[in-house]
């Protein structure tokens, strides 16, 4: 079991890893594309966790599984990935001098002026910005954010895929 948990997640993070940095380097990071894009490349990365689970299932259990341990078998290859995504975040923002915050706050304020926001207002949402890049700063901060990003997802699809597979007749072994 935990061979399979290290190779899925290993495996799935790496994916993960990658589509990542890749999406932030071409720049497509900002608005509703970065965020649909994020969670897509969250979700390709964790079908992983199916695939492990059906793995684990079919060839260490003979078919049958039950749902905690089916559950648990994703977690595991999940967090595995989920600690991958965390680490990519952190090599991108190597790569890139640790710019990201410092970028964001301009973006947000950009956007703000351009909507026509009241001195007070920019004020206001300058001092938020800038204890934002204050906590950012901190990398054990900056890492738990990370996490809480891919947390949902890797939490959902383990549970998706326990419930599923825990089903003996879903997608049952194939008999040579």
């Amino acid at each position: 079991m935990q061979r399979i948990i290290l190779v899925y997640g290993a495996i799935a993070g790496t994916i993960e890893m990658v589509l990542l940095v890749t999406v932030m380097l071409l720049g497509v990071h900002g608005g509703t594309l970065g965020v649909v894009l994020g969670y897509l490349s969250m979700l390709i990365a964790l079908s992983l966790v199916f695939t492990g689970v059906k793995k684990y299932r079919d060839e260490h259990l003979g078919g049958m599984i039950g749902l905690g341990r089916a559950f648990l078998v994703g977690l595991g290859i999940a967090g595995i990935a989920a600690l991958f995504y965390v680490l990519g975040w952190e090599i991108y923002m190597w790569m890139t001098d640790y710019t990201f915050a410092q970028r964001y706050v301009e973006v947000a304020m950009n956007a703000q002026r351009e909507k026509g926001a009241s001195p007070a207002e920019l004020a206001a949402l300058h001092k938020q910005l800038h204890d934002f890049v204050d906590l950012y700063a901190n990398p054990l901060a900056r890492m738990a954010m990370t996490l809480s990003e891919i947390a949902p997802v890797a939490l959902i699809v383990p549970l998706l895929s326990a419930l599923l597979l825990s089903r003996p007749s879903f997608m049952p072994p194939r008999r040579p």
